[in-house]
């Protein structure tokens, strides 16, 4: 037995893997999404979404590439994991992604192939989305050429692929390395941190999903979380996740404020 089943739920509801069906959609998020459906269905390009750590861009880039229905887009998600990657590598991936077969050896080769399974695709009535999440990873002049010579492919109704870059703040100088792409970025959305009551109706949000019919915090230990993880989603969701095994440890039925200040010095929020 853990805390499941302590507090009357069906599953952990502050895991910090991206699940869709916890997605909270905040005032932002919300809006964050119909301008980006915006970008993407008027064909502008280039939309970039930027935030801290833990502001919920990963969490923003899933949902947005769940709603693309696959009978009007092509979409895909590319994940950057290291800083080395050669312009080469990504066409080559890029390739791949929109369903490119026999992939040829040259650069030149491979960008007629994109070219040419782009207007596949657009003729097909359909778009073409390419979401790529930490794109301040990127940090190359080369990359940032070859994206704009991607966005250089049009037809008469607007670009041939549209792109969504997230990232840490880092992202602006990473587009500043080519003047030309980043005057091509057509909507630019920055995501803040939760305020207070945000905080709370997302932990409510969370907690509900999980199968909760009430929520073991007191309104107290709601205020102290947001105090504790400045309303930053994913240190929301570790502040939560350790106060509710603190509170099944101590077997206590409601989540006070005390167990929160604990919590925070555990995890170096507060100092002691």
């Amino acid at each position: 037995m853990d805390y499941i089943e302590f507090y009357g739920l069906r599953e952990h509801p502050f895991s910090n893997v991206v699940d869709n069906r916890f997605y909270y959609n905040s005032p932002q998020h919300s809006e964050a999404l119909t301008k980006l459906r915006y970008a993407i269905d008027s064909k502008k390009g280039l939309a970039v979404v930027i935030g801290d750590i833990g502001t919920g861009k990963t969490t923003l880039a899933r949902r947005l590439l769940a709603e693309l229905d696959e009978s009007s887009y092509e979409a895909t998600l590319l994940v950057v994991i290291h800083s080395s990657v050669s312009s080469d590598w990504l066409l080559k991936k890029f390739a791949i992604q929109l369903g490119v077969t026999h992939i040829k050896s040259s650069k030149i080769d491979i960008i007629g192939q994109i070219y040419e399974r782009l207007l596949e695709i657009n003729e097909s009535g359909r778009k073409a989305v390419i979401l790529i999440d930490e794109v301040q990873m990127l940090r190359s002049r080369e990359l940032m050429e070859e994206f704009r010579g991607l966005l250089n492919m049009e037809l008469p109704d607007g670009k041939m692929a549209n792109f969504v870059f997230f990232g840490l703040p880092e992202l602006e100088e990473v587009l500043s390395l080519d003047e030309p792409l980043k005057q091509r970025v057509a909507v630019r959305i920055r995501l803040s941190s939760l305020s207070e009551k945000g905080t709370i109706d997302y932990i409510k949000h969370r907690l509900h999903v999980a199968g909760a019919t009430n929520g073991p915090f007191t309104e107290e230990a709601l205020r102290r979380i947001h105090q504790y993880s400045k309303g930053t989603p994913r240190l929301i969701n570790t502040v939560c996740d350790n106060a509710l095994l603190e509170g099944y440890l101590l077997k206590k039925e409601s989540i006070a404020e005390d167990i929160i200040e604990t919590v925070a010095v555990d995890l170096g929020l507060k100092k002691e």
